[in-house]
């Protein structure tokens, strides 16, 4: 809407240029010549009909070569949008943005750069990695025009260019990566795919502002072996940190066994420890007697008795 905003204005204040050219140097210049050969051939007048004929059309297409002329020296530029202007075939840098008028014939407009930031997309097509896997990548380029004057004068078509180079950048960063630091490290490949890109584009004075990498495709049998390759690694892992979990338990156990083993008192609190947590039970019945001597023996072949007959 800006831009067709714009272009009516510039229209309209170029159209009010020729009008206000052409009416006047038609009535001076062309009125009369077409009133005499309009009575010549009416009323048959002397003179050559055809010359004046001849020259009056001359004089008006001289008028309208004018007006024209002059209307185009009228440029308005918005915000987003620079004017590279050469003085007889010599750059003289960029104008922009607002109401300019370029003298003809020594002046000329080279181009009319839009310096807002664009977004594209690349893709590369079943390019081999580094280790001979074909996947299908897919980039999205941010770019802003830095310099408009060399975007204008020293490439025929920054856009196309930098196009070109950025998909021939993506194709040799694939070359050079894996398919795993593909799928898992995108941040750094695109960043080194982003000085791949700004290394020829600067000579374009195009500043590439980021790199994504939006898309990786991967043969599908090729996934579902990393797939098995994922899950194997994972149950590794898994058993791994189990057995690393088992020794630290034997550890812990040796070690509380030589405490309890080389203190009498310690092994006395861990049994009372172990009468305390046996008696939360509601079902329990705890019996204490000697461990040592005839009268423990009785009361333990007592006890035994007892409960073989209540099975």
């Amino acid at each position: 809407m800006m831009v067709r905003r714009r272009n009516s204005v510039q229209t309209f204040i170029r159209t009010v240029i020729r009008l206000v050219i052409l009416v006047p140097l038609l009535l001076l210049l062309v009125y009369s010549d077409f009133q005499n050969i309009a009575g010549a051939v009416l009323y048959g007048g002397s003179g050559d009909v055809t010359f004046r004929m001849v020259t009056a059309g001359l004089k008006t297409i001289f008028i309208f070569w004018l007006a024209n002329l002059m209307a185009n020296t009228v440029y308005i530029l918005p915000q987003w949008e620079r004017l590279i202007l050469l003085r007889l075939g010599k750059s003289v840098g960029s104008r922009g943005p607002g109401l300019f008028l370029i003298p003809p014939f020594i002046y000329e407009v080279a181009n009319i750069i839009d310096v807002r930031i664009s977004t594209y997309e690349v893709k590369a097509t079943k390019t081999l990695t580094q280790d001979n896997i074909p996947v299908d990548v897919t980039a999205a380029v941010e770019l802003e025009i830095e310099d408009p004057e060399k975007a204008a004068i020293n490439v025929k078509d920054f856009w196309k260019t930098t196009e070109w180079a950025s998909m021939e950048a993506l194709k040799s960063t694939i070359g050079r990566n894996n398919l795993r630091p593909l799928l898992s490290e995108t941040e750094k490949i695109a960043k080194s795919l982003k000085a791949d890109i700004d290394l020829v584009a600067q000579d374009y004075g195009v500043n590439v502002r980021a790199v994504r990498i939006t898309d990786v495709g991967t043969p599908p049998a090729l996934v579902e072996e990393l797939a098995v390759i994922a899950r194997a690694e994972r149950s590794s892992k898994a058993k791994m940190i189990q057995a690393e979990a088992e020794v630290m338990v034997a550890e812990s156990l040796a070690k509380a066994s030589d405490i309890l083993a080389n203190n009498a008192g310690t092994m006395q609190l861990r049994q009372i420890q172990a009468l305390l947590e046996m008696s939360k039970e509601e079902s329990s019945t705890i019996i204490l007697y000697p461990m040592d001597g005839l009268t423990g023996s009785e009361i333990a072949a007592s006890t035994a008795a007892v409960y073989s007959k209540k099975k």
